[in-house]
């Protein structure tokens, strides 16, 4: 791998870009759920199904926007993916009829993927080098999670600012106006950092001539499906981001069985987007001291046992103090699989010319819960309402962090021990 290290500043764009990305679809809804639902006239299904449809848009664009990230430089795509996902949140600000949202959903799929995710990770590759592939992946994460939960305070403050009466007396049209300045501002900052990317994100020319191919062949593909650690990765990634899907519903949680008003559920949103950017920083240094492979495997055994707490329904209204313990502890293992499942590709010897290839292959089982998840959890929470709704959805999370962490040991085994050597 190339020595040469990009500027810090490549890898705060590369931050900042990486979050801004997906604040419109997804981290709005993570902190403002009980907010959204109610401002689209939506029920728990209906919002899983418009994630659905951007999974089933966001897996064609794994397949094609892997090799695209090999032909181009990481600039070009990025800052024209948040451009294009920015336009999107113009639409978004009008509450469009649940059939326009879907359609929206599907057009972010394509933007946020297609355009952006490989040359992304690719990015962070070249950016830690051979010695600090932990380190910079888990400041990408750690530093995208504080993004989200900046964006997810700033969104809170300006939902309060603009409701005037108490919040839990607010009307369906007041929540509407005051979440619709959040899109808008929301929006804007997403078209500034697209600016910044665009006209600082530069690498030098040798090094872009290094990491670029004239044409994907393939046998070049072949070659990326023939290793191992693809497609373990593949198994690893669906596990982990199943647990990452699932805090989606904290917030929701914190409204139906902690019950909590919209402020305290979006507050409670927020607060778990604080703890992915400690998460980050801490798993990315000490992978880098130790050893990446058995940190993964670590990451899942943590998510399983929080997951057991909320799945046993030992958690209600009357117990806050547990309530935030088990948050910290599902959060402490889903961030930090987060931050380590595209670290260990180094390890997994999947060549770095090839990244955009092979993390558009992985990706393309690896991000399946885009399409899944978000149905699954909502039949769950709608069939069961209440506390056995959301224990059933951390039975889920206990089932999957289980077999992410068989994927993970695995993988410590095949290519562990080469750390250490």
């Amino acid at each position: 791998m190339n020595q040469t290290k990009a500027p810090w500043y490549f890898l705060l764009l590369l931050i900042l870009a990486g979050e801004s990305v997906f604040i419109l679809p997804f981290v709005l809804s993570r902190v403002f759920r009980p907010t959204v639902l109610e401002a689209f006239n939506l029920d728990n299904v209906q919002l899983g199904i418009c994630f659905s449809v951007y999974g089933i848009i966001a897996l064609l664009s794994y397949l094609f926007g892997g090799p695209l990230a090999d032909k181009y430089p990481p600039r070009k795509l990025i800052a024209s993916a948040l451009w294009m996902t920015a336009l999107g949140g113009l639409v978004y600000a009008t509450f469009p009829g649940y059939t326009v949202l879907k359609i929206l959903y599907g057009y972010w799929g394509f933007t946020t993927i297609f355009l952006f995710w490989a040359p992304m990770i690719k990015a962070t590759r070249i950016w830690g080098g051979s010695s600090s592939q932990g380190k910079a992946f888990g400041f990408l994460d750690g530093g995208r999670g504080l993004v989200g939960a900046l964006f997810g305070a700033l969104g809170v403050s300006i939902f309060s600012l603009f409701i005037t009466d108490e919040v839990s007396e607010a009307t369906v049209a007041e929540s509407r106006m005051a979440f619709k300045y959040v899109i808008l501002v929301t929006s804007g900052i997403v078209v500034f950092v697209g600016l910044m990317v665009w006209s600082f994100m530069k690498m030098d020319r040798k090094v872009e001539k290094e990491i670029v191919l004239d044409k994907i062949t393939l046998s070049q593909i072949k070659e990326v499906l023939r290793l191992p650690s693809v497609w373990l990765l593949m198994i690893i990634i669906l596990c982990g981001y199943v647990g990452y899907k699932i805090t989606d519903v904290f917030s929701l949680y914190a409204q139906d069985v902690m019950l909590y008003d919209q402020v305290g559920s979006a507050q409670v949103g927020t607060f778990l987007l604080f703890i992915r950017p400690v998460i980050g920083v801490l798993i990315g240094i000490l992978a880098d001291r130790t050893n990446t492979t058995i940190w993964l495997v670590i990451s899942f055994v943590v998510t399983f046992f929080g997951a057991l707490l909320f799945a046993t329904g030992l958690i209600t209204d009357s117990e806050t103090l547990l309530f935030f313990i088990s948050i910290l502890v599902v959060a402490a293992g889903v961030y930090a699989a987060r931050a380590l499942y595209f670290a260990v590709m180094e390890r997994g010897q999947i060549p770095l010319v090839l990244t955009g290839t092979a993390v558009g292959l992985i990706s393309l089982i690896g991000y399946t819960p885009d399409i899944f998840a978000g149905p699954a959890m909502g039949v769950l929470l709608e069939n069961s309402p209440g506390a056995v709704g959301h224990q059933h959805v951390f039975w889920m999370l206990a089932l999957f962090a289980f077999i992410g962490g068989i994927a993970a040991w695995y993988y410590f085994r095949l290519y562990g021990k080469q750390e250490e050597s």
